[in-house]
């Protein structure tokens, strides 16, 4: 065994996916091969993780290349506006420059034919990683199970209630921890795991549906009161969030309700190859976090 480690660093580290990541990375306490590097702006939130942290902000290029020194591995995490595109080209540009071998790289849900608006965003940004000559792991993760605890700062829950955009369809989830499971094992094993584009979504689920899982969990009554995707728009752009972004997200809410997304109930069975173990579905989920879920 060598006995030089590889740098591994974790964009969005003190996010819901990238703090998830370093989580299921620091499981492997004899893994002597590996050091990891939590990268964001703040030192203060960072410094729960128990790993080395380094300062990146996207919006500030001097930051970029300094986080990049000695890296071998980088999981990607980007903004969720349309400033993703710009933060992307320069901190894969900044990446080749550092001599960073391989990018795990968290796009979003969506064949190579995607219609979405944002999800193909995400995908120029693959295709911009392999132009670029590294060795990469894309993963496009479906829905986040976790986005009923909180998305954006607010609750999509309340007394029970469970309101959201999408009418009756029935979509696809993925537990934040799978998708950390997923990743982890993707940049352990780089070579096992290079060139690969993996969807990750165990369980498709209508609003509905959930609603009777979490009444089941908590022995309390959850119903689901589906809302025009205008309302959502109109919300979130109130709130000061990126328009360019969350009207992709409007036009998904009401392409989801109107059944115009294209596989929207698939499910993938990848996971256990991966990870040696079954993904969470949302029983399991509902289980875990049914104190959270209480109201």
């Amino acid at each position: 065994m060598s006995d030089v480690k590889r740098n591994i660093l974790i964009t969005g580290a003190t996010g819901q996916v990238g703090s998830a990541v370093i989580r299921a990375l620091k499981r492997d306490e004899d893994d002597d091969t590996i050091n990891l590097i939590a990268a964001g702006r703040s030192q203060e939130k960072a410094a729960a993780l128990g790993v080395t942290w380094r300062k990146l902000d996207y919006d500030d290029s001097s930051t970029i290349g300094p986080a990049l020194q000695d890296i071998d591995s980088v999981f990607m995490v980007t903004d969720y506006t349309v400033g993703m595109l710009r933060q992307s080209k320069a901190f894969i540009n900044a990446a080749k420059r550092a001599g960073v071998r391989h990018i795990v790289h968290l796009g979003a849900p969506g064949d190579d034919d995607t219609n979405v608006d944002h999800w193909g965003w995400h995908q120029f940004v693959e295709r911009y990683i392999e132009w670029s000559g590294f060795s990469f792991t894309h993963l496009r993760p479906e829905i986040f199970m976790q986005n009923l605890l909180g998305y954006g700062g607010a609750k999509p829950i309340k007394d029970g209630v469970i309101r959201h955009y999408v009418g009756d369809a029935k979509i696809c989830w993925v537990d934040i921890d799978d998708i950390a499971a997923v990743a982890a094992e993707c940049l352990r094993d780089t070579s096992r795991h290079g060139g690969q584009t993996y969807r990750l979504g165990y369980d498709a689920k209508t609003y509905h549906e959930v609603a009777t899982i979490l009444s089941s969990a908590t022995q309390q009554q959850f119903r689901y009161e589906a809302r025009p995707a205008a309302e959502f728009l109109e919300k979130v752009l109130a709130a000061g969030a990126d328009y360019a972004y969350m009207q992709c997200a409007h036009n998904n809410y009401h392409n989801y309700a109107t059944g115009k997304i294209p596989g929207a109930d698939y499910t993938f069975d990848n996971f256990e190859t991966i990870t040696g173990r079954k993904p969470a579905r949302w029983e399991d989920f509902a289980a875990r976090h049914k104190a959270e879920f209480h109201y």
